[in-house]
């Protein structure tokens, strides 16, 4: 079955995208040429590796709580709390509570 992605003007409610699909929890909202707009799911004890991506990215909490580690400092990250990072910095997440997590990535040239 093909990934549904939102069409433009559609209502996404984050909380629940994709909870009818087991297997993906963790998905592209909708992908674009200039950014990327994904639903993540953290669960508690989760981690996801150090990583970086090419342009900056915001990182909104929808529910739950995690620890984000970037250049060496680590910040517990709460319900409806958000930061972002600039372009190219090395980051981790680790989940304190299950937590659903709102990431846009821009793309740069």
């Amino acid at each position: 079955m093909a990934t549904h992605h939102a069409e433009p003007g559609e209502l996404i409610d984050i909380p629940t995208w994709a909870d009818e699909f087991e297997e993906e929890k963790t998905k592209s909202i909708a992908k674009l040429k200039e950014m990327q707009f994904v639903r993540l799911v953290l669960n508690a004890g989760q981690e996801f590796k150090e990583h970086k991506v090419a342009g900056p990215i915001s990182v909104y909490c929808v529910d739950g709580e995690f620890e984000l580690t970037a250049e060496g400092v680590t910040q517990v990250i709460k319900e409806k709390q958000m930061l972002y990072l600039a372009p190219g910095v090395t980051h981790s997440l680790q989940g304190i509570r299950d937590s659903v997590i709102l990431l846009t990535i821009a793309f740069v040239d």
